[in-house]
C-alpha cells in the first residue's frame, strides 16, 4: 500500500517550468551569439594580413584605416581582396549563423529579427573597436555589407551595386560607402519591412557617417583621394 503510494507521487516538472527554463537557455544562447559575433568582428582582417606578409600595420599606413582600400595603396590588389573578403565574412558569418540556430528554435522564433539585429550591430561594432587591437578598428564598410547580406541578401545587393555605380562615377571609395550607406535604411524598408533592421541600419549609417568624418573634411574641400592612388 505505501509503496504504491510513493510511486503514484513522482515529481512531474510543470510545463511552465519547462518554458522558463527552455526560455532561460534559449536567453544565453542569444547573448553568446551576440558576444561571439563581436569577437569575431574585432579580427582585424587587414591587421593580420599585413603582419602575415610582413607589412607595416595599416593603421601607420596612407590614411591610417585598417581596410581594404588603405591596403590597396601599399599592400597591391591581392591583399586589398583578401583584405576585402575577411571584412565581409566576418560580418556574414554570425549573422547566418544565428539565423540558422535560432530558426531551428521553437523559443526564438519571436526575438529573430532582434536577436539577428543585435547580432549584425555587434559584428559592425567589433570592426570598429576591435577588442584585440586597443579598440582601434577601421571604418567598417565591408563588414557593414556582410552583415547586410546576411539580415537580407536583397539590401546587400541592393548596396554592393550601389556602391559600384558611385565609384564607377567618381572613383572615390569614400564618397561611394557615404551614398551606399545613406540609403541602406531606405532599402531595408522597401525589402524587409523589418522595424528592427531599418533601425539598426540607420545606426549603422550614423555610425559609418562618424567614422568617416575625416573623409567627408576632404571632400568638402576637394582633396579626397581617389581609389587607387597612393
Amino acid at each position: 500500500m505505501h509503496s504504491n503510494k510513493r510511486q503514484t507521487h513522482r515529481i512531474i516538472a510543470p510545463p511552465q517550468l519547462i518554458g522558463i527554463t527552455a526560455g532561460y537557455f534559449m536567453t544565453l544562447i542569444n547573448i553568446a551569439l551576440v558576444v561571439a559575433a563581436y569577437l569575431l568582428g574585432s579580427l582585424s582582417s587587414a591587421i593580420i594580413l599585413c603582419r602575415i606578409m610582413g607589412l607595416p600595420d595599416p593603421r601607420t599606413q596612407g590614411s591610417g584605416n585598417p581596410g581594404a582600400t588603405n591596403v590597396l595603396r601599399f599592400g597591391g590588389k591581392k591583399l586589398a581582396a583578401l583584405t576585402l573578403l575577411g571584412d565581409l565574412l566576418k560580418g556574414l558569418i554570425p549573422v547566418v549563423v544565428a539565423h540558422v540556430i535560432i530558426s531551428n528554435s521553437s523559443d526564438g522564433t519571436a526575438q529573430h529579427d532582434t536577436v539577428l539585429a543585435l547580432v549584425a550591430m555587434a559584428a559592425f561594432l567589433g570592426h570598429l573597436y576591435p577588442v584585440f587591437f586597443g579598440f582601434r578598428g577601421g571604418k567598417g564598410v565591408a563588414t557593414a555589407l556582410g552583415v547586410l547580406l546576411g539580415l537580407s541578401w536583397q539590401v546587400g545587393l541592393a548596396v554592393l551595386v550601389t556602391w559600384v555605380v558611385m565609384a564607377l562615377l567618381f572613383r572615390i571609395s569614400s564618397l561611394s560607402a557615404l551614398i551606399a550607406a545613406l540609403l541602406s535604411p531606405l532599402y531595408g524598408w522597401w525589402f524587409t519591412n523589418s522595424l528592427v533592421y531599418i533601425e539598426m541600419m540607420a545606426v549603422m549609417a550614423i555610425l559609418l557617417l562618424w567614422r568617416h568624418r575625416g573623409n567627408i573634411e576632404r571632400l568638402l574641400a576637394g582633396r579626397e583621394k581617389h581609389i587607387g592612388q597612393k
